[in-house]
């Protein structure tokens, strides 16, 4: 799809500066920088979720599944 969107000047240009360097389009460049963006904020939503979950239910696990998985883990070295 094509838009058409303002863009102030130092801005594009730091943008023109950056996608250079990375060895990227100005297309490509912004639809990275659209992707993360928009991925920040749709991680929030998740987090926002998982709070309201965590403010009803405690977040403790079992203790029998806690000894579980610590036997589990044996020896290993970290």
């Amino acid at each position: 799809m094509k838009t058409e969107i303002s863009v102030p000047n130092p801005i594009y240009k730091a943008a023109e500066r950056l996608a250079a360097a990375l060895g990227m389009s100005l297309s490509e460049f912004y639809v990275a920088a659209l992707t993360a963006y928009v991925a920040t904020y749709q991680n929030g939503d998740v987090t926002k979720k998982l709070d309201e979950v965590y403010a009803k239910e405690p977040s403790t696990m079992d203790p029998d599944m806690v000894a579980i998985q610590i036997t589990s883990i044996g020896q290993e070295k970290w």
